[in-house]
């Protein structure tokens, strides 16, 4: 009976150790189904130094509730951050039809990216021409985005 352990061990490792290596999602099928697509975007923008679980948080709350203010309507989606260091955003559309194809999907970052170039840290910056969305959510210290249309579709982005 030892021996067969031993043996099954040897064998499950060598399984193991065979097998190619993916970084766990603990979000996809709770917040999003498994993501179908994904990229990767080389940020032009360095993590600040002063980037923390509290900023991205903070930055993610602000967003959410410049949607709500003062609009009779619910956002059209809901962006919140997760993981340990809250490194991770995620967006999820809050009806259906929206946010189901990969094209709606880059259209609405980029009104993001819109929105984030009338900032003034952008503007106070000089970089309102040339960083993006993806740059200010690395700026922050954000590893990765997924949006989704809370049903069947999810893309990933992460930002190196």
């Amino acid at each position: 009976m030892a021996r067969f352990i031993h043996v099954a061990a040897v064998l499950g490792a060598i399984l193991v150790i065979g097998m190619p290596v993916r970084a766990e999602d603990r979000h996809a099928g709770y917040y999003y189904p498994e993501p179908q697509s994904n990229e990767t975007y080389h940020a032009r923008a360095q993590v600040q130094a002063d980037s923390s679980r509290a900023t991205r948080i903070g930055f993610v709350t602000e967003l959410s509730n410049q949607m709500m203010q003062g609009n009779p309507y619910p956002p059209p989606f809901h962006i919140f951050a997760k993981g340990d260091g809250a490194e991770k955003m995620i967006i999820v559309a809050s009806g259906p039809g929206m946010y189901d194809t990969l094209y709606r999907i880059r259209g609405l970052l980029a009104a993001l990216t819109a929105n984030a170039r009338g900032t003034p840290f952008f503007q106070d910056h000089g970089v309102e021409d040339f960083f993006t969305f993806f740059d200010l959510a690395r700026l922050l210290g954000f590893e990765r985005i997924t949006v989704s249309d809370g049903d069947t579709f999810a893309h990933q982005i992460f930002l190196e």
